[in-house]
């Protein structure tokens, strides 16, 4: 199984702003951006990312697929809402909730009920390695990572990940309560960061940059 993470941030290393915008890629950025998951079997978020910017997680802007990927949300307690867009087309496009024994079964009823999976996978929280297990089982090969700062935070440090994508955005936006690109408990020291190998890098007419980093 391959797994890509994909972001876009400010100059300043923002993804969102303090006020949970995160309308940062251009319309040119977001071809190149669908061409990807195009490429992808499955595109997963995290519940944040459901709750604030309400996704589709679809394919298009040009790049329309025969086979849709398959959505998937982590949400340890099922809170993704009946009325969000993923699950009101989850009887068209695959969508799939990531959770733990945390979810009540009546979370279970609702979410399947919209045609919606639900994998159960951990205790108190979703446990990532045994969800992505799953999918490769399932026959899921490359997976794009499309998280919030807590959800690219809990991939990368499975070391699992094959390659991390960044449009740098020649924007700042500041906010000490802005989200950065990978939150979580972090490193203490700089010595203990994740090694990176830039192996390409493009740039957009508007001044964008994209980083493409294997790890």
């Amino acid at each position: 199984m391959k797994i890509v993470i994909n972001a876009a941030m400010t100059a300043d290393g923002k993804i969102a702003t303090r006020n949970g915008n995160s309308a940062i890629s251009s319309k040119t950025d977001l071809r190149r951006v669908h061409q990807l998951r195009k490429s992808v079997d499955a595109i997963m978020v995290g519940i944040s990312t459901v709750l604030i910017d309400d996704p589709q997680l679809t394919v298009r802007f040009g790049a329309a697929s025969s086979r849709p990927p398959t959505r998937i949300v982590v949400d340890s307690t099922g809170r993704i809402p009946s009325s969000s867009k993923l699950l009101k087309k989850a009887d068209e496009f695959s969508t799939i909730v990531a959770t733990s024994n945390r979810i009540s079964f009546d979370n279970i009823r609702r979410i399947e009920s919209t045609g919606a999976k639900v994998l159960v996978a951990g205790q108190k929280k979703v446990e990532l390695r045994k969800v992505f297990r799953v999918l490769e089982q399932m026959g899921y090969k490359r997976i794009l990572v499309e998280g919030g700062g807590e959800l690219n935070w809990s991939v990368l440090k499975l070391g699992i990940v094959d390659q991390l994508v960044i449009t740098i955005s020649p924007r700042i936006v500041g906010g000490r309560f802005a989200t950065t690109l990978v939150e979580g408990e972090g490193c203490n020291r700089i010595s203990e960061g994740m090694p990176l190998k830039l192996r390409n890098v493009k740039r957009h007419a508007n001044g964008e940059i994209i980083l493409f980093y294997e790890l």
